[in-house]
């Protein structure tokens, strides 16, 4: 397809390149019982635009939950008592250990937060054990004892199509890297970490539709675990879940068949990018041994 100018404030069809206002893309996430809005973290701009399309979505059904990609399972009780009206802001953010299993600044995320709690929207806490994410990673699946799994089930084998995005999005064939292309053994272990946030992701998201919790369940994740279908809507399809739309913001001028469904519609974000303070590194980085 030829490249299709992209204007600020315009969405595009993810397929196609055709404008689309923000009605239709509303109207077309109405029945589907997950919609992923990708982010990249440390953004205020791209943290704004999913709380507008949040608001959208709750003007198009009454029974959402949004889902959490910051959050281990474990803080599930201390996100059903921040909704409940229990804690403060200060409070909260302790209680979910917020400098630990996040560290990004919270400002980030707080306007999410508290539209959650004005409507009374449940938070799902979407992710697994940074361990657990760890020890994948190294020894491989088959080593985790049962219950050390935190409630996951194995994720599918990456495609080499996911494999070769990982690498691209990673660095690609650097001259400086020992790993030599998608296929390579030695990239294995990232893909098999990275692959266990995406059955997170998943796995949560299909546990809370199966107990009800929520009719559409709106997921606050990276790109990374949704560009292309890859990752987290693969999972979730293997999970059984197979209507699972993709929105992602964008900074770029043009949509061209680089692009080409790369998501269900993209959103082009005015003005440069709007970034937070740096903060610490997380204990284990995303890109290590990529």
């Amino acid at each position: 397809m030829t490249a299709v100018p992209h204007e600020p404030g315009q969405w595009l069809d993810g397929a196609s390149g055709a404008a689309l206002t923000h009605g239709a893309v509303l109207a077309r996430m109405a029945h589907r019982r997950v919609v992923l809005l990708g982010e990249t973290h440390d953004r205020f701009d791209i943290h704004r635009w999913q709380l507008h399309v949040c608001a959208g979505l709750l003007t198009q059904r009454s029974d959402i939950a949004l889902g959490f990609e910051m959050f281990p399972r474990r803080c599930q009780p201390v996100l059903d008592r921040w909704v409940a009206g229990e804690l403060s802001v200060t409070d909260f953010l302790e209680a979910a250990e917020w400098d630990t299993v996040w560290r990004f600044d919270p400002e980030l995320y707080l306007p999410l937060f508290q539209f959650c709690r004005q409507f009374r929207l449940p938070m799902l806490a979407l992710n697994c054990e940074r361990p657990l994410v760890t020890r994948v990673g190294k020894e491989g699946w088959d080593a985790i004892p049962e219950d050390e799994r935190d409630g996951l089930t194995p994720a599918v084998p990456a495609s080499l199509a996911h494999r070769q995005y990982l690498f691209d999005i990673t660095g690609g064939g650097r001259s400086d890297r020992p790993i030599t292309g998608a296929a390579d053994p030695g990239f294995d272990r990232f893909v098999r970490a990275q692959q266990t946030w995406d059955r997170a992701f998943a796995c949560n998201i299909a546990k809370a539709l199966d107990a009800g919790i929520a009719g559409q369940i709106v997921g606050i994740i990276g790109r990374g675990h949704m560009e292309f279908g890859h990752g987290t809507p693969f999972q979730l399809a293997q999970l059984g879940v197979d209507d699972t739309a993709i929105l992602l913001p964008s900074d770029e001028a043009e949509f061209g068949s680089d692009r080409k469904t790369i998501g269900d519609a993209l959103f082009r974000l005015p003005g440069p990018p709007d970034r937070a303070a740096p903060r610490k590194p997380l204990p284990i980085e995303k890109t290590a041994n990529a």
